[in-house]
Order: structure tokens, then sequence, then C-alpha cells
């Protein structure tokens, strides 16, 4: 019914108790007022302001008008400072997607990190795997994501960048009681005759493959378990030895230890995926991201090119 212009003229008015200082205010002429005021007094059926030999004062319908102005004015001031907080990066909601050993260390340190930096930005997170969490961020259900290479490559669609975080190598996992666990490194020869735990998914056994055929012979696989935590769980109750990335060991159980591997070790490299034109959040987070990951131990900065793929050509 009435226009912003409108609202802002009758809240002038109503504070001021006068056309003249309204006018002022608005930076109108006052005869500009005093027909804008009619006009309005027309459209909302019957007068809003009792004229006085001095000023004017509010009637009980410009009351009613002026307290639901208030509401609309101070709405519209809210919505402003929110839009040029999501603008700037410092407010708003930011939809955050990590893979799970992301989640022991990576993602936790970088998120407090930047809470402590933006505070007004409400973050949110959801755990997936990569495959999962480039499909969402191409659909725009997330606004930046952690993703991998590992364990089939990472081929994403020309409305993402990625954007190298760091490159980790993968440890060998032994119960605390293996006969291996006191060596500072672990030849994979003197593993050929162990159980190993592999992954369950399509792709997460070609690493493993890889580095035994390295070492000159296949793994005797005796159990498929599909996230890092469940693989550890059957390390340390004896009954495998399995590979680990180097971010899983933030978060590493008593009962088991994790040595390097003599071999050429699988490496892996973690990235920060954001759309072409991210919001500014989001390339904040990543920036974070990025400080975070040079802090992480047992990993290293990648190139800016850097796409590692395993096995290597």
């Amino acid at each position: 019914m009435f226009d912003t212009d409108a609202l802002r003229l009758i809240d002038a008015v109503a504070r001021l108790g006068s056309f003249t200082a309204a006018a002022a205010e608005l930076q109108y002429t006052q005869s500009a007022v005093s027909r804008r005021v009619a006009a309005i007094e027309a459209r909302a059926g019957g007068p809003l302001f009792e004229r006085l030999p001095r000023g004017v004062r509010l009637t009980p319908a410009g009351a009613t008008l002026h307290r639901h102005t208030r509401d609309v004015l101070e709405r519209l001031q809210r919505v402003n400072e929110e839009l040029a907080a999501i603008h700037q990066g410092t407010g708003g909601r930011l939809r955050v997607g990590a893979f799970a050993t992301a989640n022991a260390a990576l993602v936790p340190t970088a998120l407090k990190d930047y809470a402590r930096e933006f505070p007004g930005v409400d973050t949110t997170l959801v755990e997936g795997l990569t495959r999962h969490l480039v499909d969402r961020l191409d659909e725009g259900a997330i606004d930046v994501a952690v993703v991998s290479d590992y364990p089939a490559g990472l081929d994403t669609p020309p409305s993402i960048v990625l954007e190298p975080l760091l490159e980790e190598e993968f440890l060998v996992g032994l119960p605390a009681g293996h006969r291996l666990a006191a060596q500072e490194v672990v030849d994979l020869r003197d593993l050929r005759d162990d159980n190993w735990i592999e992954g369950a998914r399509p792709g997460q056994n070609l690493m493993l493959a890889a580095a035994c055929a390295t070492a000159g012979f296949t793994p005797r696989v005796s159990m498929r378990v599909g996230e890092w935590t469940g693989k550890l769980g059957f390390v340390a109750a004896g009954l495998g030895v399995t590979l680990v990335p180097a971010l899983a060991t933030q978060g590493m159980r008593p009962d088991l230890v994790l040595r390097p591997i003599a071999q050429q070790a699988p490496r892996r490299t973690v990235f920060a995926a954001l759309p072409r034109a991210p919001l500014p959040a989001a390339r904040e987070l990543a920036r974070v991201l990025a400080g975070a990951a040079g802090r992480m131990a047992g990993c290293t900065t990648p190139s800016p090119t850097s796409r590692a793929v395993w096995p290597p050509a």
C-alpha cells in the first residue's frame, strides 16, 4: 500500500512533529512534504496527523500506522545489514562439506579458527564421500567442500574450482602388540603373510594393491570395511593391518601404532572445492583451511597445480 519513501516520510514527521523539520531531514521542500502527506492520508482513508499551531501530532490512525512503519523500517534495516555482511563475508550462513578423515582434525581446526575470525557467520557441516560432496556443491546444496583424489582420482565439473590444501602419505596401521610395532619404518614385504583390512567401496583397494605390488606381493585381504574408524578398530583388535592416511592420525587410538612405509608410500591430495563464483565467506574459509593444512603433522603443502593420482603413471 505504501512504498518505502512514504514510510520514511511518515516516520520522520511522527518523530520530529513537524513538516518543516521532516523536510530538512529528508532534503525535501516543506510544500512537497505537505503534498505527500496529504496523498498518503488519502490512501489511508483519513487524517494521520493533527495540524497544530506549531507542528503536528499523530492521530490514533496515524499512531497505528507509525507503529507498523517502524516495524517495517527496522526489518528493512536488518535485511540491509545482513546482506552487507554476506557480501563482505562476515555474516550469513555457510554450508560446509567434508570427507570423514578430514573431520578428524583438519576441518575442526579450521572451523575453530574461522569462528574466531568471523563469529557472525552461521556454519553448518555435512560429511560425505568426495563424489557426493562434488555433486552437492555443483547443485548449490553446499558452499564449500573439503575433498580428496582418493581412491580413484577426482573428476569435477567446470563449475567447480579445486584449490590444493595438502598432500598426505599413507602409513601402515598395526596392532600395538604386532611384531613390527617397535620398528621406526616398516617394509611392506615383512607383511606379506599378514591379513589386510581393505576398503569396502569401489576403488579403495587400488591403492593397497598398487603399494603391495611395488613390494612384490599381493595382499591377503581378510576383511573389507568402509570407514577409517572401523578399519582401525579391526586393526586394534589384532585382526589385520591396513593403510591409514596421515590425517587420520590426528585422532589415533592408543591400542595401535602407525609406521612409515619403506617403499614409495601411496599419497593423496586434499583440496578445497569452491564454485567458480564463491560466497565471500566460502572464500575466507578456504584461506583458513589452507592455514590449518600447513600445520597438519605428516602432511606437506602441494603445488597450486597439484593433482596427485595413485598409482603413479
